[in-house]
């Protein structure tokens, strides 16, 4: 299991773009976290094995909620954090 940390920046808050993660999230029975960052981005964290689960989720973060309009979507692989569910913070 590895933790990745994927930086959101576009048009990202204010348009229910954490609710469209955390339901997209659960769906797909992730864990981890998103939340705003105060220089208008979102920060999500999600722990994963395969690297092609990971892919998958990175296309959806581009989809966005029907306001948003995702600019980019960065990834790095972080120290391994453990969750029980994926939540908004």
């Amino acid at each position: 299991m590895n933790t990745y940390k994927l930086m959101v920046t576009g048009r990202v808050q204010g348009v229910n773009y954490r609710r469209f993660v955390v339901d997209m999230a659960q769906a797909l029975d992730y864990v981890g976290y998103v939340k705003n960052i105060n220089d208008g981005s979102v920060e999500v964290v999600i722990n994963t094995t395969y690297e092609e689960d990971l892919e998958f989720f990175i296309s959806k973060l581009y989809d966005g909620s029907m306001f948003s309009d995702v600019k980019d979507v960065t990834c790095t692989k972080i120290n391994k954090l453990v969750f029980d569910n994926f939540e908004k913070r």
